[in-house]
């Protein structure tokens, strides 16, 4: 098999930590700042990284792994000892704290607060005596780290200013990243149920998981052309993709047969942030 850690860092899901910042770099393109876009983006990357070497261990540890369907968890089947498990998350936040930092002497102080708060959010999606992603609140925080945070952020670092408009081009990258999450708790929802896992899938139930992820998708559309922005019509292209999952997830897709459909909405937001990019940058 592929090397084990690579496998634990989950790359499918990659293009959420990608995709606002390509989106705001375009966005920033009369003042971009290259060495500034590169932080954001290891940033980001580090933080998507380390939180699934932290769900890994985390989830590994409490025995919710035990029977999941999908990728190979490296704490559950073995393949890696928790501790190694919960040092590569730290060694990953790490990596996203120097970057961080960095970003915040050549700007502003304040993102280390933000930073600060992006790591603990982090480690407690699964991490600690009280997860907040056993309790369905995983979406509303992918939405606000990886779509808000990262799109505002990434543009602030590399301009010093804030504008309304930058908020609604967050949108849909928070919606996109957030129909990541949700495809891969739909898959797990039966399980997550068992073991007591209340992802947001398992509180809204089946139908109520396809209804919210098909959502996502429509208001990531919305959001972009509601930037007024005339080429944000290229974000149409990606209507192709959309559709298709939108379509199969709605027909019932369900358990193993969600694999491929996780890969591909990942592969969306990365169609999706690339024809967004150039419409910002035209």
């Amino acid at each position: 098999m592929a090397n084990k850690w690579v496998v634990g860092a989950r790359p499918r899901t990659l293009p959420a930590a990608i995709a606002p910042v390509l989106v705001a770099t375009a966005y920033a393109r009369e003042d971009w700042r290259p060495v500034a876009a590169l932080l954001a983006l290891i940033v980001s990357l580090s933080l998507q990284v380390g939180v699934n070497y932290a769900n890994d261990y985390s989830d590994g540890i409490r025995g919710t792994d035990d029977s999941r369907i999908g990728p190979i968890r490296l704490t559950a089947s073995g393949l890696a000892s928790a501790k190694s498990v919960k040092n590569a998350a730290f060694i990953s936040f790490a990596v996203a704290a120097v970057a961080g930092l960095v970003l915040a002497i050549q700007s502003s102080w304040w993102l280390i607060a933000v930073g600060a708060f992006a790591i603990a959010a982090a480690w407690g999606y699964t991490g600690g005596a009280n997860p907040y992603g056993y309790r369905g609140l995983g979406e509303i925080s992918v939405f606000l780290f990886f779509g808000i945070v990262a799109t505002v952020g990434t543009y602030f670092v590399q301009t010093e200013e804030l504008n309304l408009e930058i908020f609604v081009i967050a949108v849909p990258m928070g919606s996109l990243s957030c129909a990541i999450l949700v495809i891969n708790n739909l898959r797990d929802r039966s399980q997550d149920e068992l073991v007591g896992k209340l992802t947001m899938a398992v509180r809204l139930g089946d139908k109520g998981a396809r209804v919210l992820y098909i959502s996502l998708l429509i208001s990531a559309h919305l959001f972009a052309l509601l930037t007024f922005q005339p080429f944000a019509l290229l974000t149409l292209l990606a209507l192709p993709l959309t559709l298709p999952l939108a379509k199969a997830i709605w027909a019932g897709a369900s358990g193993a047969a969600l694999i491929p459909y996780l890969a591909k909405t990942g592969q969306v937001q990365l169609v999706f942030a690339a024809l967004f990019a150039l419409g910002l940058v035209l």
